[in-house]
């Protein structure tokens, strides 16, 4: 079991992490967490009906982290089609945003939410290094935060396809982005073994 997700029975998936891989799932979500802030009134808002029908922004954000986990619906700005559709594309993908973000921000939120409170629990049990077992929901929200994870790091890494993949594993170990390579294929092999569990 250590370094991969293995499925439990009842449903739900299992996996053994020492302090260090707690330590550092825990960190990335927490991060993630603050690249996609507060929801639109705060975390807690007084009035559940002004939240659901709060509208988001209607432009791409502008870190490019947030741009790749909140695309654009209808190609965007890089659209390849003549101006009249390309301008048609933009106020598409400006309504899509508008009325979507916001519940895909507090969705991401929620899955940052699930692996950090699952971490503490783990820590908070003193047995540091221990095998963190989740339910059916719980992996769903780990698979989706962990999906999030990889994205992130593999636009900082400025990965667009297979072959910047690859190359990633011939970095030496002198270069400066090796820590966070490292971190983007192990939390690959982790999505892999948990996307596998939930198949089963």
């Amino acid at each position: 079991m250590p370094g991969q997700f293995e499925p439990i029975p009842g449903g739900g998936a299992a996996v053994a992490l020492d302090e260090v891989e707690i330590s550092i799932i825990r960190s990335l979500a927490v991060q993630l967490l603050e690249l996609i802030g507060p929801g639109p009134g705060g975390d807690v808002s007084d009035d559940p009906l002004a939240e659901l029908f709060a509208e988001g922004p209607s432009e791409p954000p502008a870190d490019p982290v947030m741009r790749r986990l909140l695309p654009d619906a209808y190609g965007g700005p890089g659209s390849e089609d003549g101006a009249s559709d390309a301008d048609e594309l933009r106020a598409y993908s400006a309504e899509f945003r508008r009325f979507t973000e916001n519940d895909l921000r507090a969705k991401k939120r929620d899955d940052a939410l699930v692996v950090i409170r699952s971490l503490d629990a783990m820590a908070a049990s003193g047995e540091g290094g221990a095998v963190l077992k989740l339910s059916v929901e719980e992996s769903r929200n780990w698979l989706g935060a962990l999906n999030d994870l990889r994205l992130a790091i593999g636009t900082r890494l400025e990965v667009s396809d297979e072959e910047d993949a690859d190359l990633l594993y011939r970095l030496p170990d002198s270069d400066p982005r090796k820590p966070m390579v490292m971190a983007y294929l192990w939390l690959g092999g982790l999505q892999e073994t948990l996307v596998g569990t939930l198949l089963d």
